[in-house]
């Protein structure tokens, strides 16, 4: 059974970081494609990042380009998401996301088996 836990979010102001890791059970994320997404009330869940299995193709949504850092550590068997200079539409619940690897898109919420729980960052201005 796989399982995958957030953990980082929390309350943060407008300009500051926060440091999002997700923890997986059951399936290697050095064999996995991984992603994180997001959610506001009322909204489809958006997404943010994926990192490939072999950590060569990272993609990010245009509005965190340069902003949002995704990375894993296999040693570890989790994946993370570095968010600098965050801003109040940042807001969300930020849910990890992971699949076997493939060639098939990565930027779909239906692309992805396996979710967490979420976890929400909240940026006030």
């Amino acid at each position: 059974q796989v399982q995958l836990v957030e953990s980082g979010g929390g309350v943060v102001q407008a300009g500051g970081s926060l440091r999002l890791s997700c923890a997986a059970a059951g399936l290697a994320v050095s064999t996995a494609d991984m992603a994180w997404f997001r959610q506001t009330p009322g909204k489809q869940r958006e997404f943010v990042a994926s990192i490939g299995w072999n950590s060569i193709l990272t993609d990010y949504t245009d509005s965190v380009k340069g902003r949002f850092t995704i990375s894993r550590t296999n040693t570890r068997n989790a994946v993370y998401l570095q968010m600098n200079s965050l801003k109040p539409e940042d807001t969300a619940i930020y849910y990890c996301a992971g699949r076997a690897r493939n060639i098939t898109s990565r930027f779909r919420e239906r692309d992805y088996a396996y979710w967490g729980q979420g976890t929400q960052v909240t940026v006030s201005s």
